[in-house]
């Protein structure tokens, strides 16, 4: 599913109507119906008490078919109109006549008290108050307002996206509704995605809104929600090679965890061979760890690091392998990063870099541009400051744009860890991941997701697929760990203990697994 940001869906709005014949005051009639429908099969109508809280654009306009149509079904409705109806826009004036006339109670520029009053009556409050485009500061009665419909404690249901939060980049514009259920039209908006506005929309629904598909396909939109492939079936006579034969470069002295994990996490997904190339002094110590890794130990610096000498024998051992791991637990000792900044434009095989190997990167890029096989880069956002050299909290507040620059510059396929993690490929596409909990964001987590994702290519899939798909596995390890025992102490070793059975569900049960799962995007 294509997710849009404010102005693209704008243009679709547009088209609709020239292109295709789809009227304003159709798309609106259909946005409120849906909007409706969710109302009635999550709580019913019949008998209870809404408060419908609608601003001046057209989710006002959205809002005001909704009550309407709970007014006709034997709800009690009232509806707060935050301003003067004579500034709507054609569609909103006529569905405002439209409830006018039916009856129900509306209140025209209530006061905060007014709209509290009737918060406190209603069994349901429908926040209409603000669209996707806002990008001021939310303030003076519209603030007094939100944080009165968040302080009712009554079930909120948001038009199109939370009022307050921004479309493009979900952030929170000073103060932001905290609904339950959102129903957004014709796509979802990056806002409805990207956190923190993906924490404040509760339960997210999609209607196309009579959208014809050239529309809702569109394939000039290039963020989606990113779901797995299926899973190639294995071959009943394959031997350990058949499901891939990685190269893991990791590890140091005192960095023991990284190393087991990503080597582990290729066998734990369903991969085949693991291969770590580590100093030699810590191998005995990982291989406590992970006896089913094959090792090839290598010189040391003195600090208990790869060393520079190392270099020829690991061009030889990638030489043999499908898959290259670079970085994970290896140190920012200098040797190390320039024996990194060497081995990067000479490994002829795919690669992805990780950890400190994205450190030694990314102070000479040129190395990256060199390369002639696929690269992959899986940084946390202060690496991806790093590497891009542009503040963390710059690539926090807006993510997209950021990833889709690094990936076409240096023609890599990226991956931005965090809360729904972004996948870039070069040509400018962005997938956002819906797996994955906060419980994750714990020391070797990123590991895990090295191999499985080394996993997902030795399997069969091609490598932009199976980026896609390690990392949705990986997260989908991670929820599994957290139903068990809530977010708060997962660790790496729980997401790894894990992926065995998110592989299996998603190769037996896959649709169960995207549509209900992860099910947060209805389609309606």
């Amino acid at each position: 599913m294509r997710v849009t940001t404010v102005d693209e869906i704008g243009s679709l709005d547009r088209r609709a109507t020239t292109e295709f014949g789809v009227s304003e005051q159709i798309l609106m009639e259909n946005a409120g119906e849906a909007l409706y429908y969710v109302i009635l099969r999550e709580m019913g109508i019949a008998g209870r008490r809404f408060a419908v809280v609608c601003g001046m654009g057209n989710n006002g306009g959205d809002g005001f078919v909704v009550a309407r149509k709970i007014h006709t079904t034997g709800g009690h409705v009232e509806t707060f109109v935050l301003g003067d109806p004579e500034g709507y826009g054609e569609a909103a004036r006529v569905n405002y006549e439209m409830l006018s006339l039916s009856g129900a109670p509306i209140t025209i520029r209530p006061t905060t008290g007014e709209v509290a009053r009737a918060l406190s009556e209603a069994d349901v409050v429908v926040d209409g108050v603000f669209g996707t485009g806002i990008t001021r500061e939310v303030g003076g009665q519209y603030r007094e307002v939100i944080e009165a419909i968040n302080a009712s404690g009554k079930t909120i249901f948001s038009v199109d996206i939370p009022s307050g939060v921004d479309g493009n980049t979900g952030a929170v514009r000073g103060a932001a509704v905290e609904a339950d259920y959102t129903v957004t039209f014709g796509l979802p908006k990056r806002g409805n995605l990207l956190y923190p506005g993906a924490a404040l929309g509760g339960r997210l629904f999609v209607t196309h809104i009579s959208y014809p598909r050239p529309l809702s396909e569109d394939e000039n939109i290039l963020v989606s929600v990113s779901l797995p492939s299926r899973l190639p079936e294995r071959t009943e006579h394959g031997h350990k090679g058949t499901f891939g034969d990685v190269l893991f470069i990791a590890g140091a002295r005192n960095y023991f965890g990284a190393p087991a994990f990503s080597a582990l996490s290729l066998l734990k997904a369903g991969g085949g061979y693991s291969r770590l190339a580590a100093p030699r002094s810590v191998v005995p110590s990982i291989a406590s760890i992970g006896p089913e890794i094959v090792f090839a130990p290598q010189v040391e610096t003195e600090s208990g690091t790869l060393a520079l000498e190392a270099e020829e024998e690991l061009i030889a051992l990638s030489e043999l392998v499908d898959f290259v791991v670079l970085g994970p637990g290896l140190s920012v000792e200098d040797e190390t990063q320039e024996l990194v900044r060497r081995l990067v434009p000479d490994i002829d095989e795919p690669i992805l870099i990780d950890g400190d190997g994205l450190t030694a990167i990314a102070s000479d890029l040129d190395g990256i541009q060199r390369r002639t096989a696929p690269t992959v880069l899986t940084p946390h956002p202060g690496e991806m400051s790093r590497i891009t050299g542009i503040p963390t909290e710059e690539i926090l507040a807006d993510p997209i744009p950021v990833v889709q620059g690094i990936t076409k510059e240096l023609d890599v396929i990226v991956v931005l860890k965090g809360a729904h993690s972004l996948i870039g490929l070069p040509d400018g596409r962005v997938f956002i991941n819906p797996s994955g909990n906060s419980g994750m964001a714990s020391a070797g987590s990123g590991d895990v997701l090295t191999g499985t994702v080394a996993a997902a290519y030795g399997l069969g899939l091609p490598l932009e697929e199976a980026v896609r798909t390690g990392v949705f596995l990986h997260g989908f390890a991670g929820d599994l760990a957290s139903g068990e025992r809530g977010e708060d102490g997962i660790t790496a070793r729980d997401i790894l203990e894990n992926l065995p059975d998110a592989t299996l569900l998603l190769r037996e049960q896959y649709d169960s697994v995207v549509t209900d799962f992860y099910g947060a995007i209805e389609v309606i």
